[in-house]
């Protein structure tokens, strides 16, 4: 048996596609149906570890989550990570492929259409719905030859499209009909419908709206979906969203972590930000790290090299030095730990840039890039509280030293990360330490907080489940998915 498939398209970036997407996987899976999600193509330094090896995109580790099966590279089977400001890494099928400027990868991404259709028809022969992610908008015309991720693969592979629009950014009705008009005929007729995304207030109050994009579209709209508050407890999906969110006030415990240009894995911090009693906050470009800060994380980077510069360029090397001298604590993950240790050697440019650098210095190790990078998914415990603990890495380089003798966990038997001989600058590879609830709780008492109730896992499917029930108010879900088909088998195996 095929499955049935439907995508989703946006008339921009961020306009909901990724969150409508788990919503609609998990409304499937109540339903018993066997779903699958799937981006042919996304670009983000957002990656999630898959059990059977490789990495992809963290929205589609949170969609596959959605729909209740394992995360697999076939849910992406192209990721982008973006390393410099024109070149990004190209992962196929969950490997790191090359490095490719921009004009490189236009000029060569119809290249792979292949890989993405292999996977497409190896989720489709092996579940009852696909829904697939669109990348960006179909209006983007100039990017429409060689496309991969929105109407060159939906006209490729023969799948249904739900136009999203999301109305907060203002000018939704032109959004909606200026995509038609702007896309190619053949192209608008895979268009089955739209949605309205993120609307405030009284959805009928834009009954008027809707009429109005109906009459000149031809397409017949799906619903009006409200500004759904679950989103705010989902994992992040790029910059954008940790911009828009804003620090608490009144929380005992202060945490602050600089947004570094090419940060990667930020949603290490969504526990952190659901804690009761912390008052955890992204600090901007521009603005200097708090004082009072209890905490400063230094997250992932796709670019070591690139952010620590870029670190410096903000002064945010004194404030997290000085932090330090003053005895409070820092934490690095990934691309942090390195940056926090003495020096950074890439010799052939392995992380973005070739060269070397002096480190912050607050951790007595050196890190070595090279071509070799580790995706795996790893499960230990915390030395100093034994507590368990479980996450991923994504990352190339070695970090040793005099400080890797004394390390922040253990992974099997295996000693991992660093720690400062006072204990107040620790470092680790590992992503999504802070999912773990006790390892967790146990590292906040260390720093000075004494309570914590998040179950966070089971928040992260709670809020899925509130987000399942306000698609299903809003939107005609029948309608919806029974405008998805049965795809090319033809043109996929072609």
């Amino acid at each position: 048996m095929t499955a049935r498939t439907l995508m989703i398209q946006g008339t921009g970036s961020d306009v909901g596609k990724s969150v409508l997407v788990a919503g609609l996987c998990r409304i499937a899976r109540r339903r018993d149906i066997r779903v699958a999600p799937f981006k042919p193509q996304n670009m983000s330094n957002n990656a999630a570890a898959c059990e059977t090896g490789g990495e992809i995109g963290r929205a589609q580790a949170l969609q596959a989550l959605a729909a209740g099966v394992e995360p697999h590279v076939d849910h992406n089977p192209v990721l982008l990570k973006p390393e410099t400001d024109r070149v990004a890494q190209v992962v196929v099928h969950g490997r790191a492929r090359s490095a490719l400027e921009a004009s490189e990868f236009i000029d060569t991404r119809d290249t792979l259409m292949p890989p993405v259709l292999e996977s497409f028809g190896r989720l489709v022969s092996n579940h009852d719905l696909v829904i697939v992610e669109g990348a960006g908008s179909p209006a983007e015309t100039n990017l429409r030859r060689r496309d991969i991720a929105n109407m060159g693969f939906a006209r490729k592979a023969g799948v249904p499209v739900c136009l999203l629009a999301d109305i907060e950014r203002g000018g939704v009705i032109a959004s909606v009909v200026g995509t038609q008009v702007v896309i190619d005929a053949e192209d608008a007729k895979m268009i089955r419908g739209f949605a309205i995304n993120k609307f405030r207030g009284d959805p009928a109050l834009f009954d008027d709206g809707v009429i109005a994009i109906e009459e000149q579209t031809g397409w017949p709209c799906f619903g009006v979906i409200p500004w759904l508050s679950a989103t705010a407890r989902l994992p992040a999906e790029d910059a954008v969203s940790v911009m828009q969110q804003r620090a608490s006030c009144d929380r005992p415990l202060r945490i602050v972590a600089p947004m570094l240009s090419r940060m990667s894995n930020f949603d290490d911090a969504d526990p952190l930000r659901m804690e009761a009693n912390v008052d955890f906050e992204f600090i901007p470009p521009g603005r200097p790290l708090p004082r009072n800060a209890d905490l400063i994380i230094l997250f992932g980077t796709k670019s070591t090299l690139g952010d620590l510069r870029f670190v410096r360029e903000q002064g945010w090397h004194h404030d997290i030095v000085a932090h330090a001298r003053a005895g409070g604590r820092v934490l690095g993950i990934c691309g942090g730990y390195q940056m926090l240790g003495k020096e950074i050697i890439d010799a052939s440019g392995a992380d973005g840039y070739a060269g070397s650098a002096a480190g912050l210095g607050l951790l007595d190790v050196i890190t070595t890039m090279s071509d070799e990078k580790t995706v795996r998914r790893v499960s230990g415990h915390c030395v100093q509280t034994d507590t368990p603990v479980s996450g991923y890495e994504i990352h190339i380089g070695n970090t040793v030293g005099p400080d890797s003798r004394r390390p922040m966990l253990k992974i099997g038997d295996s000693p991992e990360g660093a720690r400062s001989s006072d204990g107040l600058v620790e470092g680790s590879y590992v992503h999504g330490l802070m999912t773990e609830d006790s390892f967790r709780a146990a590292f906040l008492t260390r720093i000075g907080h004494t309570e914590s109730e998040l179950k966070y896992s089971a928040a992260v499917e709670d809020a899925l489940d509130e987000l399942a029930d306000g698609l299903q108010a809003a939107l005609d879900i029948e309608k919806l998915f029974a405008t998805a088909r049965e795809p090319d088998l033809a043109s996929i195996n072609a």
